[in-house]
């Protein structure tokens, strides 16, 4: 089991295996992990004389800490009779190794805050953190089993580093909003393509009947691309049977009035034409820059949909290791 980061403690009910685990907890923390009165550790057995005082030798993530603390307890004058109080004292000391290889305690604090939070800081949990994971006394961890998603998913997320995908999540999701929006400015540009393409048109061309609408922006694209097509072949049909009417008329050199009318109206037709063409090439412009935000918006999405998954691997990789 020590080969696989466990230690069990086991032994009869009032061996004192409760005692250790509170000892281990007071010198890491400060405190035990059942908040009771320090004073009720001290066995009742010990000599008056002697301090209640705990010493851990632990070794964290590399580093090895030297911890001794004494909780506030009265003791014998050393001179006279009755007692003394004896103030709290924490000693935290780290193991360090010298230039020639000699290694020796060297002091880091005195100060009870600042062990406790260095503790933390090293160890990533706090006290009741660490006395539902790593402390397991009189079936405490159903305390963790029970707890709210809020507090069980903070305390995984330090255990297991799952902070990475909360960023690769909330990086898709920024990601997939950005696209988003760059997609629906396409898109808005796309239908006010379509609009002036409208408006030069005019209303003789059958295709206007069918114009592409907010409402198809799943394919906006293509539609536009299909209407346009067909705006722009209605448009040269038209035009070249207003070439044909023109020309007749221009035969025709007894209907003069009739022939100016039809003039004209080649006129307006051929201005109408180049219009469209125009709108029709802005639009064919357009279309590579669609198809490339409707592929970055498809990707983004698959990613986002691997999110749980690659969050449940981790999980569960995690879980296989300490198991």
């Amino acid at each position: 089991m020590s080969s696989s980061g466990l230690f069990l403690l086991h032994g009869d009910t009032g061996a004192g295996k409760s005692t250790l685990f509170s000892a281990i907890c007071f010198a890491l923390y400060g405190k035990p992990p059942d908040n009771r009165d320090l004073l009720l550790l001290r066995s009742a057995h010990a000599p008056r004389d002697l301090l209640t005082q705990v010493t851990l030798d632990v070794t964290i993530a590399g580093r090895r800490l030297l911890i001794t603390r004494t909780p506030q307890q009265l003791r014998p004058k050393k001179s006279g009779e009755g007692t003394t109080t004896q103030k709290a004292e924490t000693h935290l000391s780290e193991w360090t190794v010298d230039d020639e290889g000699h290694g020796h305690w060297r002091p880091s604090s005195t100060s009870h805050q600042e062990a406790a939070t260095e503790v933390i800081r090293v160890l990533g949990m706090s006290r009741e953190q660490f006395c539902q994971v790593v402390l397991l006394p009189q079936n405490k961890f159903s305390e963790f089993l029970y707890a709210n998603a809020v507090d069980r998913g903070e305390l995984l997320g330090k255990l297991f580093h799952t902070h990475r995908f909360a960023f690769i999540e909330t990086w898709l999701t920024k990601h997939s909003q950005a696209t988003e929006k760059e997609r629906d400015t396409a898109q808005g540009e796309v239908l006010r393509l379509v609009e002036h393409l409208h408006q030069a048109a005019g209303p003789d061309l059958k295709p206007q009947d069918n114009k592409p609408t907010a409402e198809q922006a799943a394919n906006l694209t293509d539609d536009a691309r299909t209407w346009a097509a067909a705006l722009h072949t209605a448009s040269e049909e038209h035009h070249e049977q207003a070439a044909v009417v023109a020309g007749a008329a221009v035969a025709d050199l007894g209907a003069q009035q009739e022939r100016e009318r039809i003039v004209r109206e080649t006129a307006r037709q051929q201005t109408a034409h180049q219009a469209a063409q125009r709108a029709y090439d802005l639009l064919q412009e357009q279309l590579p820059r669609q198809e490339e935000l409707r592929a970055r918006r498809e990707r983004a999405q698959r990613a986002q949909r691997l999110t749980p998954d690659l969050r449940a691997l981790a999980t569960a990789r995690a879980a296989h290791t300490r198991a």
